[in-house]
């Protein structure tokens, strides 16, 4: 069994605990079931990994939901749900060099020129105003054509022929850097497409604060906390995990742009805003009885949770430098997994609060509004965040308005010719120079004898 590999995770998982994987055995079209199957266990806050094993007129099972429970994620870790963000934050900063391996498990397969036919891949048809069938799980990795130095993330990837992809550089980062001085050079950007990759990638690849001379897979080899295994593939100078399932090779057109979207996003609503690039696959690698691996898209758990936890490592990483009385971080799954941060402070001076607002919002750049809170408050239960905030704010005194900051293109609420919006922050917290009433409170020992007297009435 391979540790560092999606199906690796799956048999562990499997294993751990058959009921956290759920295998569905009944035919399912790959045009919107798959989609509304995992949101319907969202809706009854289930979050199995879900393999869909008979996907009508395909013969590659479909994985679904990896990242989708912070329990398992938490388990990848060795780490315990409250500690994750703050497990992610460690590891992922303890570069560990990659090991290069000759034998990868994609290379059973290698179909090349006529026989590229990405329309047999199993690849979900999401939501009824999706553009078209979307590669959801599809990593890009390319390498700066001046540095040499490679990065891998997600970007999605909508299917418009045999060979041919639409895909949006949205988040303008590497990535997007990385075709802009290919471009300028008049140059196509090589590039492979990974698919089915183990958690640990999908969280690493998530991170976006580092040295630019630091490759992701140094990244994603902290946070196993051993060699990320990488092998060669057939784009020159590219490696990739070695025990992904699916590697599809070739290339970003340089000053090629074709429309591409709408897509259902992590946003809850349709997105028609996209740098509108196309990949065009010259190689497909694959495993034998290979996964086809994808992400439900929109507001699903498998979509946003690990955005949330990154987040969260990435704002506490930041707030720690110089606030570390800051106790935790918590980015809600139910605001997209970006626009809200409650932070949790141990308030020892006013003005700590605006202090831990500014470094937020000056951190990530998907952060619109942010909350802090005394570390009496639970921010992970909202209703408590919604009590200091009713309890504990002062508009005109604890409210603050930061107009003309640059935000996501996707964000739906950004101004669409220069995507800035009006960001703002609530100081939460109670005045240090004023005596408030106790609070209101029921201790531990209290609610664990409450459930005993409540289980004795047969109440669960």
């Amino acid at each position: 069994m391979d540790n560092q590999s999606l199906r690796g995770f799956v048999e562990t998982v499997e294993k751990a605990d058959p009921g956290d994987v759920l295998r569905i055995t009944a035919p399912v079209s790959r045009d919107l079931e798959m989609t509304s199957t995992v949101f319907e266990l969202d809706r009854q806050n289930k979050s199995p990994v879900v393999i869909f094993e008979n996907v009508t007129g395909f013969d590659m099972p479909v994985v679904t939901n990896v990242a989708g429970n912070r329990r398992l994620l938490a388990n990848c870790l060795n780490a315990t749900v409250e500690d994750l963000p703050a497990a992610f934050r460690a590891r992922c900063q303890n570069y560990i060099k990659p090991e290069i391996v000759q034998d990868a498990a994609w290379n059973d397969i290698v179909l090349e020129g006529d026989d590229v036919d990405l329309t047999k891949l199993p690849i979900p048809f999401q939501f009824t105003v999706d553009a078209a069938p979307y590669i959801t799980a599809g990593q890009i990795t390319a390498r700066c054509p001046d540095t040499g130095i490679d990065t891998t993330g997600f970007h999605r990837l909508m299917l418009k022929g045999k060979n041919r992809l639409g895909v949006s550089l949205h988040s303008r980062r590497r990535m997007y850097e990385y075709h802009r001085r290919a471009e300028a050079k008049g140059q196509s950007l090589p590039a492979a497409i990974v698919i089915g990759t183990h958690p640990l990638h999908y969280m690493g690849a998530m991170v976006y604060a580092y040295p630019p001379n630091v490759r992701k897979f140094e990244i994603i080899g902290g946070l196993f906390g051993e060699p990320y295994r990488l092998a060669r593939c057939g784009v020159e100078g590219l490696e990739v995990p070695a025990g992904a399932e699916i590697v599809i090779e070739g290339e970003i057109l340089a000053n090629v742009h074709e429309p591409e979207g709408p897509f259902g996003e992590f946003t809850g609503y349709a997105s028609y805003r996209s740098t509108e690039n196309v990949f065009v696959a010259k190689r497909v690698r694959m495993r034998r009885n290979c996964y086809f691996h994808s992400v439900v898209s929109g507001m699903s758990r498998d979509h946003i949770l690990i955005t949330c936890i990154t987040r969260e490592g990435e704002i506490l990483n930041a707030l720690k430098r110089n606030l570390p009385n800051v106790k935790a971080v918590h980015v809600p799954h139910k605001t997209c997994g970006a626009f809200l941060a409650i932070i949790s402070m141990k308030k020892i001076a006013e003005g700590e609060p605006k202090m831990a607002v500014l470094a937020t919002l000056g951190t990530e750049l998907y952060t619109k509004q942010v909350i802090v809170v005394d570390d009496d408050v639970d921010i992970y239960d909202m209703d408590d965040v919604m009590w200091a905030v009713a309890t504990r704010v002062r508009a005109e005194r604890d409210v603050l308005l930061i107009p003309g900051v640059k935000s996501a293109i996707i964000d739906p609420t950004s101004d669409p010719n220069n995507f800035t919006v009006t960001k703002m922050g609530i100081d939460a917290t109670a005045p240090l120079d004023e005596k408030y009433a106790e609070r209101l409170v029921i201790s531990d020992e209290q609610r664990a004898r409450a459930r005993e007297i409540l289980s004795q009435a047969n109440i669960n």
